[in-house]
């Protein structure tokens, strides 16, 4: 069973990832960060764009074929592959820091890319307004994070909406991290049930 937990920065996908990984004694696979580009990118976002989202690209590509191969039963990802493309790079496209020329290459190389592996059995989407994402960001206290922009946030939440309801087509589960909290547990009763059927199926 492929569980893929998306959503925006502070929407909470590590801490699920973690308590579903434990509930399932479960492999978790945590989002990438480490790129040789990024120094670069925020000296010159519009020179190192497209080699900064390739990078990216190319780590959860492998990550994901590296957890897929390993044959574990249950596997839960941070992040996925289609929001590198979908928000990130179309996100660095619309704001003009990345050309059209960069970006359809980009997006040739995503589509390949996305034919190699399968889609996850169930993709989370943690759904959260700027207020609560920007609650979440100061009380995790990472230091890089604590003057970023609402506005970025606030853009980065239309496209994740406009992903999910229009672009993506696997199987979702939306929870409302604005109502819905994780110290709850009939919320995880919800994700843990629909889970529980996903992996009935598959047996």
């Amino acid at each position: 069973m492929y569980i893929a937990i998306a959503g925006n920065i502070g929407s909470g996908k590590t801490t699920l990832t973690e308590i579903l990984a434990g509930r399932y004694s479960a492999k978790a696979y945590y989002e990438v960060t480490d790129n040789p580009y990024i120094g670069d990118f925020y000296e010159n976002m519009n020179r190192w764009s497209f080699q900064l989202q390739i990078s990216f690209l190319g780590s959860r590509l492998q990550q994901t074929m590296d957890m897929l191969n390993e044959g574990a039963d249950t596997v839960f990802q941070d992040r996925t592959i289609y929001e590198d493309a979908h928000i990130f790079a179309d996100n660095l496209h619309k704001m003009g820091l990345m050309s059209s020329r960069d970006f359809e290459t980009y997006m040739k190389v995503f589509r390949i890319s996305t034919d190699l592996i399968p889609k996850p059995d169930l993709l989370i989407y943690l759904k959260a307004s700027v207020p609560t994402l920007i609650a979440q960001i100061r009380k995790r206290g990472r230091e890089y994070e604590q003057n970023i922009d609402t506005e970025y946030l606030e853009r980065l939440n239309t496209m994740y909406d406009n992903w999910i309801d229009n672009i993506y087509e696997g199987e979702v589960l939306v929870i409302d991290k604005n109502t819905e909290d994780f110290a709850d547990e009939a919320v995880l009763a919800r994700i843990c049930e629909r889970l529980d059927a996903i992996k009935a199926q598959k047996r």
